[in-house]
């Protein structure tokens, strides 16, 4: 596939993100932040499991922990955190910041080069963000904020590590390997989840099941492929359509308002991950590591 294709690709992952808020007010209202977690992550990722029929072994065991933790179990802990201390346009912002850690760890970690364009790129989409979500009425609490970025943080590591760390898989299973690593790290702490299992509805099923298949399994999948074939910071740069397309289904399907000012930020977001992915432009996909590596 182009580049365009691979990148049009990709953008289907945060497009489909978006839908999560929907998901999640609608159809799990009366489940707390840790049990959607670990029922998000661990059944998809076994399902994957046992579609693929393949294990990490040697040094990727542990490997698969570390992503687990910073793309799944940290992530989206400290994710729910800071959606719980911050109102959601505040957290949407701190979000949006996750491609600036993308950018440089990539540097560090990736020796990739750090572009002008591409650092104004995501300032300006990170304001059109800040113009699509926050409200004058937006509070800070210092410790939702800490929460935001280092959840930012985390998947942004996770996102270069990802691509440094690439097994001889196919995305599919290398995405099984990360969601259960996640789902296994966030169990323990299942226990002191105040939600009662007992009071789980048909109707939290469905939408538990969309967002384990689709929006953690599916889009993963998508996800991990991106990353292996793009830059981490242009595939970094596409997750900003996230907030975009919640503002979207917002408006279309829970009739909600969309203002001038959320307008001009819906314009200002797509025109600065155009101009973004145009600054970053160039596959440089890494080389596939050979079948031994993967029994190291």
């Amino acid at each position: 596939m182009s580049r365009p294709s691979d990148l049009a690709l990709t953008a289907l992952a945060p497009l489909i993100w978006g839908s999560s808020y929907i998901v999640t007010t609608q159809f799990l209202p009366n489940l707390d932040p840790l049990t959607i977690s670990v029922l998000r992550a661990l059944p998809a990722g076994l399902l994957l499991l046992c579609l693929v029929r393949q294990l990490p072994q040697g040094h990727w065991i542990w490997k698969m922990f570390v992503l687990g933790a910073l793309n799944f179990a940290v992530f989206w802990s400290l994710l729910f955190y800071a959606a719980y201390r911050l109102p959601g346009g505040v957290a949407a912002v701190m979000g949006a910041l996750q491609p600036f850690v993308v950018i440089f760890a990539a540097r560090v970690l990736l020796g990739s080069q750090i572009k002008l364009l591409s650092l104004v790129s995501v300032a300006a989409a990170a304001a059109g963000v800040a113009l699509l979500v926050l409200t004058p009425q937006a509070d800070l609490d210092l410790w939702g904020v800490v929460a935001g970025l280092a959840g930012s943080a985390s998947m942004g590591l996770g996102t270069v590590l990802s691509r440094k760390w690439q097994p001889p898989v196919s995305a599919l299973t290398f995405t099984s390997w990360q969601l259960t690593a996640g789902g296994l790290l966030l169990l323990p702490f299942a226990p002191f989840a105040p939600t009662d299992l007992s009071s789980v509805t048909i109707e939290n099923a469905l939408g538990l099941a969309y967002l384990g298949l689709i929006g953690a399994g599916v889009t993963y999948i998508i996800w991990l492929r991106g990353i292996r074939l793009i830059q981490p910071a242009a595939v970094s740069l596409l997750g900003l359509l996230s907030p975009l397309s919640a503002a979207i289904l917002g408006w279309v399907i829970l009739q909600e308002s969309l203002t001038v000012m959320q307008s001009i930020g819906m314009s200002t977001v797509l025109l600065s991950v155009l101009v973004g992915q145009y600054a970053l432009r160039g596959k440089a996909k890494l080389p596939r590591p050979t079948t031994s590596a993967l029994r190291a």
